[in-house]
C-alpha cells in the first residue's frame, strides 16, 4: 500500500537534508526519517564502512532497496545525496510525497564538507572531486524535484520555512 503526504528532501551532501528536515518535521507535526540512518541500522555499519567493504554500486544496491521499500505517511524523509543513482528509490518517493531539492552551490559545499571518504559520500566512475560529483548530480537532482528550495545564505530556520512554503505548509 502507498501512503501519501510525506515530504522528500533531496540534494548534496551538506545541503541540509537531515538537519532542516527534523526542524521540519516537528514544526509540521510529522514523523521524521533519515534514510541514511536507516541503512546503517539494517546493516549494522557506517555508510563509509558499507561502501568500502561493498563499493559504490554495492552501497548504490542498498540504497536503492531500501528507499524503495519506505512506506510510510506524512513524515518528512531526509535521503541521502546518493538517492539520486536509485531510479527505483526516486519513482517509489516521487508517488509517495512532494520531493523537494536543497540546491546549494559547489562554493558552499567545499566549506561544509572538509572530508568526502569520511563522510561517507559515494563516489562513482570518473568522480573524484566535489566538482565531479556536483556535474553528474545536479542534472538527476532536478530531473526529479517537484519542487526546487535554494539554500545558500540562509539559516536553518529560514530553509525550513522555504521548504515549508515550497511544500504547501506553514510554519
Amino acid at each position: 500500500m502507498i501512503l501519501m503526504e510525506n515530504i522528500v528532501l533531496i540534494g548534496m551532501p551538506s545541503s541540509g537534508k537531515s538537519t532542516a528536515g527534523v526542524l521540519l518535521a516537528k514544526k509540521i507535526g510529522y514523523g521524521f526519517i533519515d534514510s541514511d540512518l536507516v541503512i546503517q541500522e539494517e546493516e549494522n555499519a557506517l555508510l563509509s564502512e558499507i561502501i568500502a567493504e561493498k563499493g559504490a554500486e554495492g552501497f548504490l544496491k542498498i540504497e536503492d532497496r531500501v528507499n524503495a521499500g519506505l512506506s510510510v505517511s506524512k513524515c518528512v524523509i531526509a535521503t541521502g545525496g546518493s538517492v539520486c543513482y536509485c531510479p527505483n528509490a526516486m519513482a517509489h518517493l516521487k508517488k509517495i510525497g512532494t520531493v523537494v531539492y536543497l540546491q546549494i552551490g559547489e562554493k558552499e559545499a567545499e566549506k561544509r564538507i572538509p572530508n568526502l571518504v569520511k563522510r561517507g559520500v559515494v563516489m562513482r566512475g570518473s568522480a573524484n572531486c566535489l566538482g565531479d560529483l556536483f556535474r553528474e548530480r545536479v542534472p538527476l537532482y532536478e530531473r526529479y524535484a517537484d519542487v526546487i528550495v535554494r539554500c545558500d545564505g540562509k539559516t536553518v530556520e529560514e530553509t525550513v520555512a522555504a521548504i515549508a512554503a515550497a511544500a504547501g505548509y506553514s510554519v
